[in-house]
């Protein structure tokens, strides 16, 4: 699935040991807000190596590709939203200067205009 909208806010960053394995783990968690007519806020986090992957900002203008998961702890249901991508929506604008054209104040002067006393015949 997939969902567009701003970052509007960055959680600190979660991590820790697995009980059951051993192994390290990571969470990145944000707050998304859609640009519709009523705009919804949504909760997304990025777990294990993506949450270095995707780093993201609040402001930042994104397309969240995301799974949905839900699970159940002593007879209540808990529903998460687990981003596996997330693409940055609009290039920013080039700015003044950084282009290939070099700067006029590089160019040569052009050479002078040919004197009107030419002896050609055109």
């Amino acid at each position: 699935m997939e969902i567009k909208g701003k970052v509007i806010l960055a959680l600190p960053e979660q991590s820790g040991v697995s009980n059951a394995s051993g192994k390290a783990w990571k969470k990145k968690e944000y707050v998304l807000e859609t640009q519709d007519n009523f705009p919804k806020k949504v909760h997304f986090d990025f777990f294990g190596d993506r949450a270095d992957q995707y780093p993201l900002n609040p402001g930042d203008d994104i397309t969240l590709f995301f799974d949905i998961e839900s699970r159940e702890y002593n007879g209540r249901w808990y529903t998460s939203i687990r981003g596996w991508k997330a693409e940055k929506n609009g290039a920013a604008p080039a700015t003044a200067g950084t282009s290939d054209i070099p700067p006029m104040d590089n160019v040569p002067p052009p050479p002078p205009a040919p004197a009107d006393n030419d002896d050609l015949p055109f």
